[in-house]
C-alpha cells in the first residue's frame, strides 16, 4: 500500500514536471523565435537592461513607473519602479491603477471601427448628419466633416483651453454638456491643417454613444474591456465609482528638483473619452496584443480581419517618408512600422507603441506630469529607429530657418497669447542640421531627405517629435509637420516685428503702472507736509482725476497678471473660474473710459494759457493717457475681454 501510493506520488510529480516542461519550452520556443525587441535587445536580458535603464531617474527624475512589454501574444516584461505614493512609501505594482492620458483616445477610434464595421457609420459621411440640429454652431466653413477629419485631427478646429478637465469629480458634467460647454470654433478648413484635438475626439465618442444608444464609457467597457479581460480598468475619469480600483490608484506629482515631487491633483473630466481612462499597464497591454493577432487569427475586437488592417493603414502624411496618421493612431519612425499614442494628464505622463511586424508592444505609465525620460527614452530604446537612406542632393537647410506657431491653439480670446510665448524656433546648425527650440527645450535635427529631419540629439522632451517635416509653397515654408500637429509661420498682423512691438509696449505700461502708484503716494505725501493750500482747484481736480485713471490702470495691470499668473500655474480650468477677471477687465475699462472723458472735460473747462500752467499741468495728464491707452490697445488686440 504504501509502495503503491509512493508511485501515485512520483507519478503526479513526473506529470506536473512534464506539464512545467512543456510550457518552460512552449515559452522559450516563442523567446527563441523572435528572442530581441525591435531594436535588437534579446528578451532574455530584457528586465535587465530596464531595469539598468530605468534606476538612472527614478527616485531622481522620475517618481515612478509601470512597465509592460509584449512579444508575440505574451507578456515578456511587466514591472514596477519606484512610488505609486510617495508620502506612504507605497512602490508601484502591476495592479497600480494611473491615468491613461490620450492613450484614452484609441479606445475611441477602435468603437468608431467596430461601428463602421457593421454598416452604422460610414467615415466619410458628413458627422452632422449623426449629431443632433445645430450642435456645432460656431463652423467657419460649409465643406463637410467627416470622421475620418475627426481621426487625422484636421477637422479645423481651435484649441479650447477651458472646460477641459476639472480637479474635482463633482465638477463633471455628461458628454454631451462637456461638448456643448467646450465648443470650439472652426479656424481651418477640413482636411486643410493638423491640429490636435481632444475635441474632435469626444465628439467621435458622443456619436459612437448616439449610434449604439449606450454612454461612451459603457459601450467601452462591454465591447472592448470586457471581451478582451481587461477587469482593472474603466473608460471613465471618475474613478471613485470603482472603489476597487480606487484604493489601487497612484497618486499624481510634479517634478520639483532632482529627487523631490510634488503631489499634484487627479483628473476629471466631462469629455473624458480623449483623456480620462484609469487603468493598470498590464489591461493595457492587453489591449496591444488585441491590435497585433497571430498569422491567420482573428483579433477580438473585430468580427471581420480587414477591418483591423484598414484602422492601422496609415490615413494621413504630410509627406511619404514623414510619419502620420493611422485611423487615429500615431506613426513612428521605429525600427519597423510602429504605432501608438502618448498620453499627459495634470499629474501622469504615459505611452503606448505596438510593432504590429514584429508582434511587440510596450507600455509605459508614469505618475508624473510631463515625464519623458522613462515614457519616451525607453519606448525609443525598445522600439528601435528606422534606418535612413541619404539624399544624394539635400536643400540648404537656412531655407526653413524661422519662427513658428502652432496650428493647435486658440483662435479666440486672451488665450490665444499664450502660443505666442511657446514658438518654435528654427536655426541652421552646420551642414544639414536644424537646431529646434521649443518651450525651454532644445534638439538637433538631422536632414535625412529633402525638408525630412530626423531627431540626433537633444532634451528628451523633443522624443516626442522624433521627425519633422518642412512643406515648401513657392520656396518658403508653408507649415512645419511634427508628431501630433502643424507649426504655421506667423501672419502679418502678429509677424516678429509686431510681436516685439507689441511685447515692448505691454512691459512699457506694465512698469509705469506698477510704479505710477508708489510715485504718487510719495508726491502726495510731500504736498501734505508742505501744506499747499493756495493749489488751484483745477489742478486738484485733475490729479484726483489723473490719480484715478493711473489706479485704474494699475488694477488692470494687476488683474491680468493674476490672470496670466493661474494659467500658467494651470491651465486646467472651467471658464467659469476666469470669467470675473473678464467681467473687471471690462469694468475697469469703462470706468478708464469715464475718467478720460472727465479729464477732457476738466481740461476744456479749466486750462489756463499762462506759461507756467501749460509747462506742468498737460504732461501730468498726457502721461498717463498715453500709457493707459497703449495697456486698453495691447488687451484689444490680444482680445483680454473674452
Amino acid at each position: 500500500m504504501l509502495l503503491k501510493k509512493g508511485f501515485t506520488v512520483l507519478l503526479l510529480a513526473l506529470l506536473l514536471l512534464s506539464g512545467s516542461i512543456t510550457a518552460f519550452a512552449a515559452e522559450q520556443g516563442s523567446v527563441e523565435a523572435g528572442g530581441v525587441t525591435p531594436s535588437g535587445i534579446p528578451l532574455t536580458g530584457l528586465e535587465a537592461f530596464a531595469d539598468d535603464y530605468v534606476k538612472e531617474y527614478i527616485g531622481k527624475q522620475t517618481v515612478g513607473a509601470s512597465v509592460v512589454m509584449v512579444k508575440d501574444g505574451q507578456v515578456v516584461l511587466s514591472k514596477g519602479y519606484g512610488y505609486a505614493d510617495v508620502e506612504q512609501q507605497i512602490p508601484v505594482s502591476p495592479d497600480t491603477v494611473m491615468e491613461w492620458g490620450s492613450i484614452s483616445k484609441l479606445a475611441v477610434w477602435t468603437s468608431v471601427m467596430q461601428l463602421a464595421e457593421q454598416g452604422k457609420l460610414d467615415l466619410n459621411e458628413d458627422i452632422r448628419k449623426l449629431l443632433p440640429e445645430h450642435f456645432l454652431n460656431k463652423l467657419e466653413y460649409d465643406e463637410p466633416i467627416t470622421m475620418l477629419h475627426l481621426m487625422n485631427h484636421n477637422a479645423g478646429f481651435e484649441e479650447y483651453m477651458f472646460d477641459m478637465a476639472y480637479q474635482s469629480p463633482e465638477e463633471v458634467r455628461s458628454l454631451e454638456e462637456g461638448l456643448q460647454l467646450a465648443q470650439p470654433a472652426q479656424i481651418y478648413r477640413p482636411g486643410e491643417v493638423v491640429a490636435y484635438s481632444n475635441y474632435g475626439n469626444s465628439l467621435a465618442a458622443y456619436i459612437v454613444e448616439r449610434i449604439s444608444g449606450q454612454p461612451y464609457h459603457e459601450y467601452v467597457q462591454e465591447h472592448i474591456f470586457e471581451p478582451l479581460g481587461m477587469k482593472h480598468s474603466m473608460a471613465y475619469s471618475v474613478v471613485e465609482d470603482r472603489p476597487e480600483l480606487l484604493k489601487h490608484k497612484a497618486k499624481g506629482y510634479f517634478f520639483a528638483g532632482t529627487g523631490s515631487f510634488k503631489q499634484g491633483p487627479w483628473n476629471y473630466m466631462s469629455m473624458y473619452p480623449n483623456g480620462g481612462n484609469n487603468g493598470t499597464a498590464e489591461d493595457l497591454a492587453k489591449f496591444a496584443m488585441a491590435l497585433m493577432p497571430a498569422a491567420g487569427e482573428q483579433s477580438p475586437l473585430f468580427q471581420k480581419s480587414g477591418t483591423l488592417a484598414t484602422m492601422l493603414t496609415r490615413s494621413h502624411s504630410a509627406a511619404e517618408g514623414m510619419p502620420g496618421i493611422a485611423h487615429g493612431f500615431w506613426e513612428y519612425p521605429g525600427a519597423h512600422r510602429t504605432l501608438g499614442h502618448g498620453g499627459n494628464t495634470i499629474a501622469f505622463a504615459t505611452n503606448l507603441m505596438l510593432v504590429p511586424e514584429d508582434r511587440f508592444a510596450v507600455v509605459v505609465m508614469t505618475n508624473q506630469a510631463g515625464e519623458s525620460h522613462i515614457v519616451h527614452g525607453l519606448t525609443k530604446a525598445v522600439v528601435g529607429q528606422r534606418a535612413q537612406t541619404e539624399a544624394a542632393v539635400l536643400p540648404d537647410v537656412s531655407e526653413v530657418e524661422g519662427r513658428f506657431v502652432a496650428a493647435r491653439r486658440p483662435g479666440h480670446g486672451f488665450m490665444k497669447l499664450f502660443p505666442y510665448l511657446t514658438m518654435m524656433k528654427l536655426e541652421p546648425q552646420g551642414a544639414d542640421q536644424l537646431q529646434v527650440s521649443l518651450a525651454g527645450m532644445s534638439g538637433s535635427y538631422q536632414q535625412v531627405q529633402p525638408y525630412l529631419y530626423e531627431k540626433t540629439g537633444g532634451d528628451s522632451g523633443l522624443d516626442a517629435w522624433p521627425m519633422l517635416y518642412a512643406t515648401m509653397k513657392e520656396g518658403k515654408v508653408a507649415s512645419i509637420s511634427v508628431y501630433t500637429s502643424d507649426y504655421l509661420p506667423l501672419s502679418p498682423v502678429r509677424s516678429m516685428p509686431v510681436l516685439i512691438l507689441s511685447a515692448a509696449l505691454a512691459a512699457l505700461a506694465i512698469v509705469y503702472f506698477v510704479i505710477a502708484p508708489f510715485v504718487w503716494l510719495v508726491q502726495a505725501l510731500l504736498s501734505k507736509r508742505k501744506a499747499r493750500r493756495n493749489r488751484p482747484a483745477p489742478r486738484s481736480a485733475n490729479r484726483k482725476l489723473t490719480a484715478g485713471l493711473t489706479l485704474t490702470g494699475t488694477g488692470l495691470v494687476v488683474n491680468n497678471l493674476v490672470l496670466a499668473l493661474r494659467m500658467l500655474s494651470n491651465n486646467e480650468r472651467a471658464y467659469a473660474e476666469v470669467y470675473p477677471q473678464i467681467i473687471v477687465n471690462i469694468a475697469l475699462t469703462g470706468l478708464a473710459a469715464l475718467l478720460i472723458a472727465a479729464l477732457f472735460l476738466t481740461r476744456k473747462r479749466h486750462l489756463t494759457p499762462s506759461p507756467a500752467s501749460t509747462a506742468r499741468y498737460p504732461w501730468s495728464v498726457i502721461v498717463p493717457m498715453v500709457m493707459i491707452s497703449i495697456l486698453l490697445t495691447q488687451l484689444v488686440f490680444w482680445e483680454f475681454y473674452s
